[in-house]
């Protein structure tokens, strides 16, 4: 059984896609555990099942925290299978808990040196009852994270393992041409792709996109959703550092049937064309 060091107690976030519901018992867990005030909820309604996605949204919640916070990341498609249940620690202290299935391995290579152990439910200080094999998330991630919090290291919970990486189109350019992927959909129905922001053209400039081989149209550069005007589309800068393709009050995910993981280019417009956009132009009513 491995036997905690007395250090002040740790930060915990918490992450999932599995709700309320299901997000309260890993709490219970903590509760029972931790000192009150040291668990954060990020988020419970991730995407179900969607690795990738999560991945990306893990990584940008879990970079703003303080050295040394334990991450608890569920998503969790394979639980009970062959997926590995482990801890990751890092190079500022920082530790991760949850499957791995890649959805760590954003946030553990971003915090820096990342060092994976594969869970042994046997080592944990004061091991959870398991209750069937579909909810490790309560059983398993929260026990081990509570006793990472506490003190363990995460090397003392299990022997040594790759971290999976997450698989992911690496964004490109050249001859003024944009190629990635869409990486999330924010709640606004905005996509946002994996092309950094400082590639886009200056404002007032529009690019034509593509949207999984099926080009949509030229769509104007602009630096915020006001000067889009209501209901157009547009393309520019998220709070992420990357690029978006969005509709003013709109939902662009709707209106261009796209989803996470769509392929995505934007390619300059010839100078004589960059005066309309034919995504926002309304045809006339013929009288």
């Amino acid at each position: 059984m491995a036997r905690a060091r007395r250090t002040p107690p740790r930060l915990v976030t918490l992450a999932s896609d599995v709700g309320a519901a299901y997000a309260a018992q890993m709490k219970a867990v903590l509760a029972r555990r931790l000192p009150p005030g040291l668990v954060v909820d990020l988020v419970h309604d991730l995407a179900p099942h969607d690795v990738r996605e999560a991945g990306f949204l893990v990584r940008a919640m879990g970079q703003g925290f303080p050295a040394g916070t334990v991450h608890l990341v569920v998503v969790d498609p394979g639980v009970g299978g062959r997926r590995a249940p482990i801890a990751v620690a890092c190079r500022d202290g920082s530790a991760l808990v949850g499957p791995n299935n890649g959805v760590l391995e954003p946030l553990a290579r971003a915090l820096g040196r990342p060092r994976a152990y594969r869970l042994s439910p046997e080592r944990l200080p004061a091991p959870a009852a398991r209750v069937g094999t579909t909810f490790d998330g309560r059983d398993l991630f929260a026990p081990a994270a509570a006793a990472i919090a506490l003190g363990t290291r995460p090397a003392a919970l299990g022997p040594p393992i790759a971290l999976r990486a997450l698989a992911r189109a690496e964004p490109r350019r050249g001859r003024g041409v944009l190629r990635g992927q869409i990486v999330h959909v924010d709640r606004f129905g905005n996509l946002v792709t994996n092309l950094p922001s400082g590639w886009a053209p200056p404002p007032g400039r529009s690019l034509t996109v593509t949207l999984g081989g099926r080009r949509i149209g030229r769509l104007p550069v602009t630096t915020h959703y006001e000067a889009l005007g209501q209901g157009r589309a547009g393309i520019l800068g998220s709070s992420f550092g990357l690029l978006e393709i969005a509709v003013r009050e709109g939902r662009a995910a709707e209106r261009f049937r796209a989803r996470v993981g769509l392929a995505v280019t934007l390619a300059a417009t010839p100078a004589s064309r960059r005066a309309t956009s034919t995504v926002n132009t309304v045809p006339s009513r013929r009288r």
